[in-house]
């Protein structure tokens, strides 16, 4: 029996506090920070759109942060086992925030195949987007003409070079999600390629990942400030970075403001999902995880600003070069980081080395997202069966099954049809009212069920630092109330799933997409109900 316990490996713990900090850094700061911040920036009233945001950081945000990095700090376990010792009934949170990571995983690393793909083609003699009269072009492409609106509908008489090479050789774009179509075997290869960079960065636990950070969280700083300093000498950068800040106060009454808002803090602070437990349960327990709750929820919200203005500076001076308005060339999501980008960086000198540099930040930003959100699942369920996975080469096994569970899963968004499953998945499993629900549940359970002045004891154990009482009055009242109030804003507002701003799914296609919605939220309830039918005794017990 002792021979055997010896082959159980230890959980361990980050190698130093900096481990801890970049990794969660890596985690929080990805795509959303640079390609969906500065855009719901610019059309929801420029600077107005701080208001709400700052208002979600203060009540939703850095209270379930430090929530959450509490909880596994004093756990010492993952996203679903962690619960087990705070409030077995809402367990099922657990589970539904793994999934909603698992969905995210099979979704997220599509971006780094595609962004891998264009930073192949950025050492090519002549950059393939800056040029009609390729073999996928039509007569209808222009480059940086007048005449054209820079979007991704194809809708005008004239399309972008940026837009044909993104749907026409990128996606290889089929007529609907009907039209599978065949596998793009170039994006399949880059995406094999992505598959295998995540799993050595993650395949010896929190050793490796601890090391790989370094890197993958620090260098996308390096390419953001450069390409920074380079937008602000553009000519134009003035006029663009005016359209992201400039204010506009009716904006404030428009409820869908607030939702979206709401959605991006849920979304850039990984909150609700079991990835900040699960990185703190790594900490020692006497680590103030009160501190860094606060310098790294600013550290992602200041990336978000400065990015803003990274992007609009360069956006600024394509509409200038164009002769166009800058919202006839603002995007958000795949159509800034793939059309817009591309196409402004192919009007400035030495587009090449723009391009690889933005392409590298793209691909280190997401990378240590994916890699980091696959470490959580992968700790999460060898939490639940430590016997069984914490012994030598049984974790490797494990991660690399789950890494060819995700893969094959995923292959039909490497299709002609591709793009439209893909969006399904991102509109649907990974619905920010999805992660604003699960807030709802999360603070219900640990601020009224567990207790929030038992929490705060707790962080006063581990830090020396009894929290403020503001968080006392989100665990309990402002995070469940506001979260409930946009969720059901959201219900409420719903506008079915429409991809290109004009082809319509058909209704399986939107049945699916709720049944993936459904999958995650269901568990909340759907667990606590299980339990009380299970387990003899009263509510309270």
């Amino acid at each position: 029996m002792e021979r055997a316990n010896r082959k159980i490996e230890a959980r361990g713990h980050w190698g130093s506090k900096t481990e801890f900090l970049l990794a969660v850094a890596g985690n929080v700061v990805g795509l959303g920070n640079v390609w969906r911040f500065p855009y719901l920036c610019y059309s929801n009233g420029g600077g107005t759109f701080l208001i709400p945001y700052l208002v979600f950081v203060v009540t939703c945000g850095v209270p379930l942060f430090l929530m959450e990095t509490a909880m596994g700090q004093y756990t010492q376990e993952g996203g679903i086992t962690c619960w087990q010792r705070l409030c077995p009934l809402a367990e099922g949170v657990g589970y539904a925030g793994q999934l909603i990571l698992l969905y995210s995983c099979m979704s997220y690393i599509i971006i780094l195949a595609w962004a891998l793909f264009y930073l192949a083609f950025s050492f090519s003699s002549q950059l393939p987007w800056a040029s009609c009269g390729h073999m996928w072009n039509t007569d209808n492409c222009n480059f940086a003409g007048k005449n054209f609106v820079l979007n991704w509908t194809g809708q005008t008489n004239s399309t972008s070079a940026a837009t044909e090479f993104w749907e026409h050789r990128v996606l290889s774009l089929s007529g609907g999600i009907e039209e599978v179509g065949n596998v793009n075997w170039e994006i399949l290869l880059c995406l094999i390629a992505m598959w295998i960079i995540c799993y050595f960065c993650i395949w010896k636990g929190i050793k490796s990942t601890g090391k790989v950070v370094y890197f993958t969280a620090t260098f996308p700083y390096v390419m953001l400030l450069v390409l920074l300093i380079r937008g602000l000498t553009l000519p134009g950068a003035l006029q663009g970075i005016m359209f992201y800040v400039y204010p506009d106060p009716q904006h404030l009454l428009d409820p869908q403001m607030w939702m979206e808002a709401g959605t991006q803090v849920f979304f850039s602070y990984s909150i609700t999902v079991g990835s900040i437990t699960t990185l703190g349960s790594y900490n020692p327990y006497t680590n103030n995880c009160y501190r860094d709750s606060f310098w790294l929820c600013l550290l992602n919200s200041c990336t978000s600003v400065v990015a803003g203005f990274a992007v609009f500076s360069v956006l600024g001076f394509m509409a200038h070069e164009q002769g166009v308005a800058v919202e006839d060339v603002a995007e958000s999501g795949p159509g800034l980081a793939f059309i817009a980008y591309p196409q402004a960086v192919a009007l400035m000198p030495l587009p090449h080395l723009w391009a690889v540099c933005f392409f590298i930040m793209i691909l280190l930003l997401g990378l240590d997202t994916q890699f980091v959100c696959m470490e959580v699942i992968i700790t999460s369920v060898t939490d639940m069966f430590p016997t069984v996975l914490r012994r030598p080469w049984r974790r490797e096994l494990f991660l690399l099954l789950f890494c060819l569970f995700c893969f094959f899963s995923q292959i039909v968004m490497v299709t002609e049809g591709g793009i439209y499953v893909f969006q399904l998945f991102d509109y649907y499993a990974c619905n920010g009212a999805c992660l604003v629900l699960l807030s709802v549940f999360q603070s219900l359970a640990v601020g009224w069920i567990f207790g929030a002045e038992r929490m705060c004891d707790i962080i006063e154990d581990m830090t020396g630092s009894y929290p403020n009482f503001i968080f006392k009055l989100c665990w309990k009242y402002l995070t469940p109330l506001i979260s409930l109030a946009s969720f059901i804003y959201s219900l409420v507002e719903y506008q079915p799933l429409i991809f290109n701003r004009w082809y319509r799914y058909p209704v399986w296609a939107y049945m699916l997409g709720w049944l993936l919605a459904l999958s995650s939220i269901l568990l909340v309830p759907g667990w606590a109900l299980g339990r009380l039918l299970a387990i003899r005794g009263s509510l309270k017990q």
